[in-house]
């Protein structure tokens, strides 16, 4: 990741270039169809949205078009995460509650890793719809910079967690944002390490277990307070310095994240516009319950190795 200032939609010629086997004619093809779906909002979407979406469905077509539409129509329905995403006080208090930091280092395998934690210990200042609101827009803003990744891996260091922050961890919260991050988020999700795990940590399964899938399991991993059992996945001098890492300090990182979104403010005013409009869906409009309702049906697999 460069530093905090305004990027640039990675190039299309350079993704092309990857190792992704994904072509122009490709994309032109997943273009058309778009065309044709009256309640996508072609006009905003992107052939590097189109590449991300055809790269996390392993170039199936017919899985693509799916995952797309879920994808558009969760931003759409998960207002909490995705309403009205803009850089304003709300998410940069978030920012002073939780580091959010994308990793230089890469995985054996060349994932990206996104690494998470709290910055301010008080349980009272913890809003966690706000919290994966603030994951969510550095996300999209990172693939927007860096386009497709051979897979994406997530560190979450429970350091100073306490059952006060785990009382903040609404039910409906967790469930829309596993199910998002499962079905319709447009990476290949390899792994979930939770670092530093708290004695409560059983506590803390028990809330996420019901939303996992059994290919999510596998690769999650629950690493004990101080030990190095994260290495083999992700390299350990990847890290932040205060986490046992050579990468930037806690406040270092803050404070580049916070001014990465001042400086792409456009980025999310555009991104907004990649909405559904129910009222022109053929067939019935979809609602939060229909999504729930299938969640038996999905089709998006994880991307295991």
């Amino acid at each position: 990741m460069s530093s905090p200032t305004k990027v640039s939609e990675f190039p299309l010629d350079e993704e092309y270039k990857k190792k992704t086997m994904i072509s122009v004619a490709d994309i032109k093809k997943f273009r058309d169809w778009l065309d044709t779906q009256p309640h996508l909002p072609a006009d905003s979407i992107t052939d590097l949205d189109l590449i991300l979406t055809y790269h996390c469905c392993d170039r199936s077509t017919g899985v693509a078009k799916e995952v797309l539409d879920l994808n558009l129509t969760l931003k759409t329905l998960f207002t909490n995460f995705f309403k009205e995403r803009v850089v304003d006080d709300r998410i940069l208090s978030t920012l002073n509650t939780v580091l959010l930091l994308p990793l230089e280092v890469r995985t054996h395998d060349g994932s990206a890793v996104l690494y998470a934690r709290l910055i301010d210990y008080d349980y009272k200042n913890f809003t966690f719809s706000d919290a994966i609101r603030a994951v969510l827009m550095v996300v999209d803003l990172w693939q927007y910079e860096e386009g497709t990744w051979p897979g994406f891996v997530i560190v979450i260091d429970l350091d100073r967690m306490t059952l006060g922050h785990l009382t903040k961890l609404d039910i409906q919260t967790v469930q829309q944002f596993l199910y998002y991050l499962q079905e319709a988020m447009l990476v290949k999700l390899k792994g979930l390490h939770f670092l530093n795990a708290p004695s409560f940590m059983d506590r803390l399964m028990m809330l996420l277990r019901p939303f996992l899938k059994k290919a999510l399991l596998d690769v999650l991993h629950i690493h004990q307070i101080g030990s190095k059992t994260v290495d083999p996945y992700v390299p350990m001098e990847g890290l932040p310095k205060d986490a046992g890492g050579e990468f930037k300090s806690f406040e270092q990182g803050q404070n580049d994240t916070k001014a990465r979104f001042k400086a792409n403010q456009d980025f999310f005013v555009q991104e907004n516009k990649k909405r559904v409009v129910e009222a022109r869906r053929p067939g019935k409009p979809k609602t939060i319950s229909d999504i729930f309702g299938s969640v038996e049906g999905s089709f998006k697999k994880l991307d295991i190795d």
